[in-house]
């Protein structure tokens, strides 16, 4: 019955939220950004915008490319020609692939060229490695992304693929969004929306949730908070793949600047999914699945360079950074 009763019970998570501005010298938003490794899916809107610049348009469609090698032994990762062909030369990240986090053993390399091992009980002793036990209770595919264009040549040996991010782009058209003031994180009573509400919507809009709350529908009462308001179209954007943190910080970077110019929007977004069976979330984090994995982070970037930071774990993880 206990395990019923979990099962029913909905997932929980962490939520931390702050705001600050990219030109305040404290801001740690690149920090934040370089620091969580293994991200799984990008995503920015920009209300008010029917069509991508095509710099930014360019920025999007280049942020791979990222590998699969198949049977790699764990080996393979500490000898010396890799250290020097990889590690020493710039950031080199790794990541097992098709594999549970609470259930299998499970490798990381980090792009500081630190091995993270999460180990079933049998693995862990046959290794004789020391460790600690982790709070959550055979060889893989290994799935790389590296700026050197000598991965291919350096695995040859092994089963490589070479693979691009999937981009999605959309347009969204009399999207009812929420109104904010990047003032106020807890928003004001009919005035501005809440950033957890904002939280809320956004995963909504991102999951192509039905929005209007029309009496017959059944899969979803869910409507956008308020006040609100409804801009014409809104643009999309979805990246789906391995893609570096180096990468997102360029994104974020031309998103800050996407206000150089008058726009009618008053903010965009910008969201980072991570991997769910990753093993770490920020830096070196203990990261697990339990009932959901998430692990993610989101931008409100407004027209005056304020920004609010959100970022989500589950419940069992450590508190975001």
């Amino acid at each position: 019955m206990a395990t019923l009763r979990r099962l029913r019970e909905a997932p929980r998570h962490l939520l931390v939220c702050e705001k600050s501005n990219f030109g305040n010298h404290k801001s740690r938003h690149r920090h934040l950004v370089q620091t969580h490794y293994y991200n799984y899916r990008v995503s920015f809107l920009i209300p008010e915008c029917g069509i991508l610049s095509e710099e930014l348009k360019n920025l999007v469609m280049n942020t791979g490319p990222y590998y699969f090698v198949k049977n790699l032994p764990l080996h393979e990762l500490i000898t010396p020609e890799f250290i020097s062909t990889f590690i020493k030369k710039g950031s080199c990240y790794a990541l097992t692939y098709n594999t549970h986090i609470d259930e299998d053993n499970t490798v990381a390399l980090l792009p500081n060229g630190k091995l993270i091992l999460s180990l079933d009980k049998d693995t862990y002793e046959e290794t004789g490695l020391q460790g600690h036990p982790s709070q959550f209770s055979g060889r893989k595919i290994m799935k790389f992304s590296s700026e050197e264009s000598t991965m291919m040549s350096y695995f040859s040996k092994y089963q490589i693929q070479e693979h691009q991010p999937k981009v999605a782009l959309s347009t969204l058209r009399d999207l009812q969004c929420p109104v904010l003031q990047s003032s106020e994180l807890e928003g004001t009573p009919e005035v501005s929306c809440r950033a957890l509400e904002l939280f809320d919507w956004l995963g909504a809009v991102f999951s192509n949730v039905d929005l209007n709350n029309e009496p017959n529908n059944f899969i979803s009462t869910y409507c956008c908070p308020e006040p609100s308001t409804v801009v014409a179209k809104a643009y999309l954007c979805t990246i789906t793949g391995f893609i570096l943190p180096e990468k997102i910080c360029l994104l974020l970077e031309h998103l800050c600047h996407y206000f150089d110019e008058p726009k009618l929007a008053p903010w965009v977004t910008l969201s980072v999914q991570g991997f769910a069976d990753s093993p770490v979330s920020w830096e070196k984090n203990e990261h697990g699945f339990r009932k959901g994995g998430e692990h993610l982070y989101n931008f409100v970037i407004f027209n005056n360079q304020d920004y609010w930071l959100q970022m989500a774990v589950g419940a069992n993880d450590h508190c975001p950074p």
